[in-house]
């Protein structure tokens, strides 16, 4: 990934993107106080650099079939190498798996993931979680609401802290 140093107008720039990618160009750029050419331009140095890393349409789960989120915590029988790439490449191949973080404290990751009803949780963890090797123990907890998700990183400290 190319290094680049972000000024005040690429934060800007990251900043609205983050609030709303369809926004066109020309409006982007008048935002920005820029004229559309350079603003596309960084808009691609963005990219490139993978501060920007692709453009996605956020879906309300529940609206395509999915109402259940579930967290699960999962520990491992030994954190070696081996067993955290072999989870870690298990957990890349489940597509109910959204999230998956490695974890400090009591269970070694945490990992998000939707599924459209208990039957389908069940045969997740029995038939694909649970034999993984190296897994010692699982723990679920179901989300009863979501009280706040957000995608948009908190730009407001770099914003303040950066002149244009």
């Amino acid at each position: 990934m190319p290094n680049i140093a972000l000024d005040a107008i690429d934060l800007k720039i990251i900043h609205i993107l983050q609030e709303s990618a369809k926004i066109s160009n020309a409006e982007l750029a008048q935002r920005i106080g820029l004229t559309p050419s350079p603003c596309l331009s960084r808009v691609r140095a963005l990219e490139r650099a993978e501060v920007i890393r692709r453009y996605v349409a956020l879906v309300e789960p529940i609206s395509v079939g999915l109402p259940i989120s579930v967290f699960i915590h999962v520990a491992l029988e030994r954190q070696v190498d081996r067993s955290l790439e072999l989870f870690e490449s298990a957990m890349q191949d489940q597509a109910e798996v959204m999230e998956c973080y490695l974890m400090t404290g009591d269970s070694d990751y945490l990992i998000r993931v939707l599924v459209p009803d208990i039957s389908t949780l069940e045969h997740f963890i029995v038939d694909k979680l649970s034999k993984i090797a190296g897994v010692s123990n699982i723990k679920s907890s179901f989300a009863l609401k979501q009280v706040k998700y957000k995608t948009a990183l908190p730009m407001a400290s770099q914003l303040r802290g950066a002149s244009a």
